[in-house]
């Protein structure tokens, strides 16, 4: 998982809810990257609504309504001793102010089932830097709205919000900001709406469940930004534990609306054994790293998003390094539809989106020498949906059907078309490896049982696996990679009888963004 593991591989149903959305909004992400290498964000479109919920977040009710318990910020840990002496399905109204738990690093609030927790225009529950969590345990249906949780210091890989990944929490109208780990965590049928996660230490949200699958999740309308403040990337060399919003094992996903925009490395990252996600009518910008990663996981439907000026800070740092690798801006590492996992698609759609001025487009990879009980699979201990039992994938069981096929993720059936590829040089301030499209695997090496060795991937990915471009718009100086990084070609030879690529599409070159 991750930009760094691949470079070294190569040596649910919508609910009706306001969101606040204005347009022509400037960032107000927290990056602290150097100036010169940070994209600035620019008005969107006017058909595109932007969430800009952190600068002008949705006030709560001012009065308790009927039945409610008042919690009372002048007494530390009323918030948390009200909810365990009050019964299920109880409403809480939290008063203007600072609210506080008692000062234990485990003191937190432990909900109780279909619990209601709503504050009031100004009310915080801080963790001052000493509490690592704000709402735990396993309630189910709890919501929180309106409510500002700031400055908990959960450890890395845990969260704040739904510490334990409980089912069917609704999070809405909050702001969750300034906290280690990540700022909120996801169980199954989970809301996260109209919400601003902003400034925390690993990432915005960390859609991960210690045990089963998260189904159902809907994050929509959100902003989401500065997020990995912490820059988890270095201190933990290829950890692939960032991000504005990480997935991990979802089956069944609506991510719609969001602004996500000033995270430290990737935007939306989505990784090992996700299956259904439509990702639609966002806007993902001015990220260090990619606007989004599909990794070793399958069918999805990515459409009508707008996606400008990301990976300028990872794709340039790997440029100067001389790395000829297509570090893109949409990347699918290992991902594909698949028509035996259940879903609302049974491929990867790409199409109606606009792409403008980011580091390259995008790029279907495959690792050769990543499938499951290889050493070289990154995503350790986990094998495909295919597989159930990951033992069998093993010499000599592995080098015939149907086991060679299930026992790797697959770059297949890809769909990419109908969009707009704008760049201009000028603008991301580049000369050369920010202009790429690519399709393409490495040379097999390794494990010596390994059946993938050779260039048999690489002929899969580019030729017998249905990825397709077509009927695209491009605009600007496009250059095209297939099979492996050095062939790198022009449209016409992307076109051409060897590769047969987006037919029906346009390229004019001196266009620019």
């Amino acid at each position: 998982m991750g930009i760094k593991r691949r470079h070294w591989a190569w040596a649910a149903a919508p609910l009706a809810l306001a969101l606040p959305a204005v347009t022509g909004c400037e960032s107000t992400g927290t990056n602290t990257s150097t100036p010169d290498a940070r994209a600035k964000p620019t008005a969107a479109p006017s058909s595109t609504p932007v969430a800009r919920v952190c600068a002008k977040p949705a006030a709560g009710p001012a009065k308790a309504p009927a039945g409610a318990v008042t919690v009372d910020p002048a007494v530390v840990g009323d918030l948390a001793a009200k909810t365990e002496s009050n019964p299920p399905n109880t409403t809480f109204w939290l008063r203007p102010g600072k609210h506080r738990l008692d000062p234990d690093r485990y003191a937190q609030v432990i909900p109780k089932e279909g619990n209601r927790y709503l504050g009031a225009p100004g009310a915080v529950l801080d963790g001052r830097k000493t509490n690592q969590y704000a709402f735990g345990g396993t309630a189910r249906d709890v919501t929180i709205r309106h409510l500002t949780v700031q400055r908990f210091v959960a450890p890395h890989d845990e969260g704040v919000v739904n510490h334990d990944s409980a089912d069917g929490w609704v999070i809405e109208h909050a702001t969750i900001r300034n906290n280690s780990g990540a700022g909120l965590m996801a169980g199954a049928r989970q809301r996260v709406r109209a919400s601003c996660l902003r400034g925390n230490g690993q990432y915005g949200m960390n859609a991960y469940k210690a045990t089963g699958r998260i189904s159902g999740l809907v994050v929509e309308g959100n902003e989401i930004t500065g997020n990995n403040t912490g820059d988890w990337e270095r201190r933990r060399k290829g950890c692939g534990c960032t991000g504005g919003v990480k997935f991990w094992a979802v089956d069944g996903a609506d991510v719609r609306g969001n602004w996500v925009h000033g995270n430290r490395g990737t935007g939306l990252w989505a990784d090992t054994n996700n299956n259904d996600f439509r990702i639609e009518n966002n806007v993902v910008e001015a990220n260090d790293g990619a606007a989004l990663i599909y990794e070793t996981s399958y069918n999805a439907v990515i459409r009508n998003n707008t996606i400008r000026r990301n990976n300028w800070v990872e794709g340039r740092r790997q440029a100067d390094r001389g790395d000829n690798f297509p570090f893109a801006t949409v990347y699918l590492s290992e991902s594909g539809g698949e028509p035996r996992i259940r879903a609302r698609t049974d491929k990867i759609e790409i199409y109606r989106n606009v792409l403008e001025d980011n580091w390259s487009g995008i790029t279907l990879w495959e690792n050769a020498d990543r499938f499951c009980n290889s050493p070289a699979n990154t995503s350790s201990g986990d094998c495909t949906l295919l597989v159930r039992d990951t033992d069998r994938c093993a010499k000599p069981a592995i080098a015939e059907p149907p086991l060679y096929t299930d026992c790797r993720w697959k770059t297949q059936r890809v769909d990419i078309h109908d969009n707009r590829f704008a760049l201009d040089k000028s603008v991301v301030k580049c000369t050369a490896q920010c202009d790429r499209m690519a399709v393409l695997a490495n040379y097999g090496t390794y494990p010596d049982w390994s059946p993938y060795q050779g260039e048999k991937v690489a002929e899969a990915i580019t030729h017998q696996q249905d990825n397709r471009w077509h009927d695209n718009v491009y605009l600007g100086p496009w250059k095209f990679v297939a099979h492996d990084p050095s062939r790198v070609l022009d449209f016409g030879q992307w076109q051409g009888k060897r590769y047969r690529q987006d037919a029906g599409s346009t390229l004019d070159p001196r266009a620019g963004g």
